[in-house]
């Protein structure tokens, strides 16, 4: 993903914050359930070690073979989406976005249905790296990858285990999001090339959104790069605009959870990510909860954005543990 800043949305956003009073709102009882940190830690270890899962190759398959089973082994019914999708400079990408659905009944039908989802595949090119001779090496992706459907995995785990919610939780993993114009590249850097698999699904669902009488979403949350260390999660931009409800849901969880120093109630940057063509195209109200380092001179999303860096060592327990008990206080709360 990368970076897109709209200085008069900002402008707007500050002018309508001076006029708006907030309500208070009624304290949310805290959920016992407790999200594991170790295990999620070791799902996104998992991935990782199988290599760098860029589009059209071996290890790409095989991790996504693996994510598959992961669903299936906690309950869920997986759909894979396959699409042949062109890259941003012509290259044809196989890809497959991992679609795991929570199984209902038509006598246990919930009072609503949302998903949580998250990009699996690696970056091609670690384009940001400080030494130019990594620029054409792939990214580990342990952050910008794993570690949001390392999160998945464990909440479909614990759903599993405590099926007491009042709401269907879907999980979906796109593929195909980091293949964008590299830095390198001298065509220039479209919007369109990222989040190809995040296009493809918006669009088809777009068009058949209720097929063979399913419910429609009520809203979507994106979580990207939620593991790394010293994280902190601002209000993503595009997520105030398109979906500032869920929003303050979501931050609110994060306090009510112990977690509110990970979630600052300040806005963050506008971030080209899978939740755009979700909002924009599907029509959910979706929100990005993506790091953001506001005083890293090498990227705003952090010193291993888009490196070599990018691995096991700089993954975090505790910010898996913030994201993930967050999400558990929201989901346990609908």
């Amino acid at each position: 993903m990368k970076k897109i800043i709209y200085i008069l949305w900002v402008v707007i956003a500050i002018c309508a914050c001076g006029t708006t009073k907030k309500q208070p709102v009624e304290e949310q009882p805290v959920v016992a359930i407790l999200f594991n940190a170790d295990s999620a830690y070791t799902f996104c270890a998992a991935q990782c070690d199988f290599g760098p899962r860029v589009m059209n190759s071996e290890a790409h398959e095989k991790c996504g073979t693996w994510i598959q089973q992961k669903f299936q082994q906690y309950g869920y019914l997986v759909e894979i989406q396959n699409a042949n999708l062109k890259g941003y400079n012509g290259t044809i990408l196989k890809s497959w976005n991992i679609i795991a659905k929570q199984p209902t009944t038509n006598s246990q039908q919930p009072t609503a249905k949302i998903f949580i989802c998250a990009h699996w595949d690696s970056r091609p090119w670690a384009d940001n790296d400080p030494d130019s001779a990594n620029w054409r090496k792939p990214v580990m992706a342990a952050n910008d990858g794993a570690s949001g459907v390392a999160v998945m995995l464990e909440l479909a785990r614990l759903i599993q285990q405590n099926d007491s919610l009042n709401i269907a939780v879907d999980f979906i993993c796109f593929d195909a999001e980091d293949w964008g114009t590299p830095q390198w590249d001298e065509t220039g850097d479209g919007a369109d090339s990222w989040a190809l698999g995040a296009q493809y699904w918006a669009k088809e669902y777009s068009q058949q959104p209720t097929a063979n009488g399913q419910q429609p979403y009520q809203y979507a949350i994106l979580l990207d790069m939620v593991g790394g260390q010293g994280a902190k999660f601002y209000q993503e931009s595009f997520s105030l605009q398109k979906a500032g409800s869920i929003v303050e849901k979501a931050w609110r969880a994060a306090n009510a959870a112990g977690y509110g120093s990970f979630f600052p109630m300040k806005e963050g940057v506008w971030v080209t990510d899978d939740h755009v063509p979700v909002n924009d195209v599907a029509n959910i109200p979706c929100i990005d909860i993506i790091n953001h380092y506001p005083d890293c001179k090498q990227s705003s999303f952090g010193s291993t954005w888009h490196t070599i860096q990018d691995d096991m060592q700089h993954i975090d327990k505790n910010t898996l543990q913030a994201v993930g008990q967050t999400l558990v206080q929201l989901i346990y709360n609908e």
